[in-house]
């Protein structure tokens, strides 16, 4: 195949303590560390191995959002991304704006397959990469758990609650990482000065030619509520009176 395109979305890292702003307007971004989706992570180092072994000859990065957002990208350019695209947008977008804003590059790109995390871990929404499957009238593979080619179908195995799932799709295909698939490559420094100097390009999203409808609007945002504290017990007889008070026994 000639080109993977794969999705980078800014994220708050993992690793951080998420707070709600004061007017529950949204998450505090503000002097937080950001990342790219961990999921996202995962689907660029497996196009990039599917380059590596010479089953494809070009790997696409793309983001949608600020500026901002040309550090994720920079950093899969770092990790080994021939190119990236960014699509600027002011405002967050609801998983199928993002899909119809992928849909849209398909057209430009003409890639042969698309690979996106499962999810993000901020919305957890778990549908762009299904949305962008419908839109491009195109097989999906989801969940993968591994991912391998035979000309120009891939057999896809994906975890399910009883076992295994293996699915043989046509190419071109719309694909989505699970986190068994691979463990992402660490970035050196020697990589991130090359990525300085690999091509990013800026897309308004006006230019796509799209009309976007959101149809979701989130209203509000809260923490979830505080656990209450613990009850002590000194023993077996005080556990078994204490769950009877509860009525769990």
């Amino acid at each position: 195949m000639e080109k993977i395109l794969v999705g980078l979305k800014r994220v708050v890292d993992y690793n951080v303590r998420i707070r709600v702003k004061s007017d529950g307007s949204g998450v505090e971004t503000d002097g937080v560390k950001m990342s790219i989706n961990p999921f996202d992570e995962i689907a660029l180092e497996e196009a990039l191995r599917i380059r590596e072994r010479g089953e494809a000859a070009e790997v696409i990065v793309v983001s949608i959002g600020s500026t901002e957002a040309q550090q994720q990208l920079r950093t899969g350019l770092a990790m080994g991304a021939d190119r990236a695209i960014l699509v600027s947008s002011a405002q967050p977008l609801d998983p199928l704006s993002c899909a119809r804003v992928f849909r849209a590059l398909i057209d430009r790109e003409n890639p042969e397959l698309v690979i996106l995390g499962k999810q993000a871990i901020d919305g957890d929404n778990n549908q762009t990469g299904q949305m962008l499957a419908s839109l491009w009238g195109r097989p999906q593979g989801t969940f993968a758990s591994k991912i391998e080619f035979n000309g120009p179908v891939a057999t896809i195995t994906r975890e399910i609650d009883t076992g295994l799932e293996v699915h043989e799709i046509d190419l071109p295909a719309v694909i989505t990482a699970d986190l068994r698939l691979n463990e992402p490559r660490y970035v050196k420094l020697p990589d991130i000065m090359k990525a300085k100097k690999k091509p990013l390009d800026e897309i308004a999203l006006d230019d796509l030619g799209i009309e976007l409808a959101p149809a979701l609007t989130n209203v509000s945002f809260e923490p979830p509520a505080e656990r209450s504290k613990g009850v002590m017990v000194e023993d077996v007889a005080g556990l078994v009176a204490a769950l009877k008070d509860k009525g769990l026994l």
